[in-house]
């Protein structure tokens, strides 16, 4: 991963959330830089958008949920991209009833 730029000290607090939450997803493994200064610009416009006095618009927030989507920002995101991330397993074992659920389900193609 590139060295990346700390989010603005003027940002809105959510939006300088969001950008430091990417560097801890899975997704971000993928990203090139040009992702990151998209990130960068995502972060920008929703903090612009958090700190207005103004109610943001409907074509605001479409921009702003696109430039997200990108990124694949959600899971949805990911999903309609045909990528799933695998969890680091912990230390504690799943309970034996969801392990045998789960073999059941891969086993049907579920």
């Amino acid at each position: 991963m590139p060295v990346l730029p700390d989010p603005d000290p003027l940002w809105h607090p959510i939006a300088a959330d969001w950008y430091l939450s990417l560097r801890e997803s899975g997704q971000a493994a993928f990203y090139e830089p040009s992702d990151w200064a998209m990130a960068r610009y995502a972060a920008e416009l929703m903090s612009r958008g958090l700190c207005s006095d103004r109610p943001p618009n409907g074509q605001y927030v479409a921009a702003l949920n696109s430039v997200m989507a990108s990124l694949l920002a959600t899971e949805g995101d990911r999903r309609r991209a045909r990528i799933e991330l695998e969890r680091k397993p912990t230390a504690r074992q799943a309970p034996a009833s969801v392990t045998a659920i789960a073999d059941y389900r891969s086993s049907i193609g579920g």
